[in-house]
């Protein structure tokens, strides 16, 4: 079932106007139409945006129920990249560690395989919770990180108030039906002087301009895109002070940017195939993919 909403972040209808049509084929949805790091289909719910936000929404969306189904199914085959992602993850977090008011206390929302929580461990944090809805990435874990993740959504009212220093949500605020709830409920449960980390999709970046409705921020699992100034508004509005905004590199092999270029089929399997049975599709390339990386501090 689809549901009608307004702007997640004003809620307001009055300010938007259509982006884009529906893009959907049912029938090419698989198991891993909800997994992370997917080869993208291109296809997305009908667009809105939100001129007084500077952000794109979906509307109507499946409803809770039926995301928190499919997400429960997804499949997953990204370790290596997630390993990756975690490893740049954590180098941003160290700019801001010190000023936390210490490093007991961490939750990850959308927590995958529990990399992140394994590069937590590393940074000397204590008390990890990771927090990922798919059973799949979990079964996949180290067994040394399993422990610390749990098959749930994150939920308001689900932990009390100043119970973590930091709480990280990365490439995941996109997938929620309310990012303004959750960076809220992430403020009331920091310790004074904790820090909300997130990572997102820019929808402002040269990447996305250049590759339009092709890139594949645009896709069935994003319900909102964010831009520099409605990120700032997101961690503003939950009360969070000392935001800072910041693109983001990130750190991949060849392949996986392959996988994310929108090619021809025929020519983007015929180059799947050719990198993967060799070194080259292994080589790590730093790029500027059009992500942005914010913190704010409650």
């Amino acid at each position: 079932m689809l549901i009608d909403r307004s702007c997640p972040l004003c809620g307001d209808n009055q300010s938007s106007s259509l982006f884009a049509e529906a893009r959907l084929d049912p029938a090419r949805l698989g198991e891993f139409a909800y997994a992370s790091r997917k080869l993208p289909e291109y296809m997305h719910h009908r667009l809105l945006c939100c001129k007084a936000c500077d952000l794109i929404y979906a509307s109507p969306v499946p409803d809770a129920s039926e995301l928190t189904t499919a997400y429960e199914a997804a499949a997953f085959d990204s370790q290596t990249e997630a390993t990756l992602a975690a490893r740049t993850y954590a180098t941003q977090v160290q700019h801001f560690c010190s000023q936390m008011p210490d490093r007991c206390g961490a939750l990850d929302i959308g927590a995958g395989d529990g990399a992140f929580c394994g590069e937590l461990q590393a940074l000397g944090f204590t008390d990890i919770i990771g927090l990922e809805p798919s059973s799949a990435p979990i079964a996949a874990a180290d067994p040394g990180i399993r422990p610390c993740l749990r098959q749930e959504m994150f939920t308001p009212s689900q932990f009390t108030a100043a119970q973590f220093s930091l709480v990280t949500c990365f490439q995941t605020i996109e997938h929620v039906s309310d990012p303004a709830e959750l960076c809220r409920e992430a403020a009331r449960i920091l310790k004074p002087g904790g820090a909300l980390c997130l990572v997102t999709h820019n929808r402002r970046a040269l990447s996305c301009r250049v590759l339009g409705r092709r890139s594949p921020i645009f896709d069935i699992e994003h319900l909102q895109l964010f831009s520099p100034a409605s990120l700032q508004r997101l961690l503003s509005d939950a009360g969070l002070r000392s935001v800072v905004i910041r693109p983001l590199f990130n750190c991949y092999p060849i392949s996986y940017w392959t996988r994310l270029f929108p090619f021809p089929s025929g020519i983007k399997n015929a180059l799947l195939w050719s990198l993967r049975t060799s070194r080259i599709g292994k080589v790590l390339v730093k790029l500027p993919a059009g992500n942005l990386v914010a913190w704010g501090f409650r």
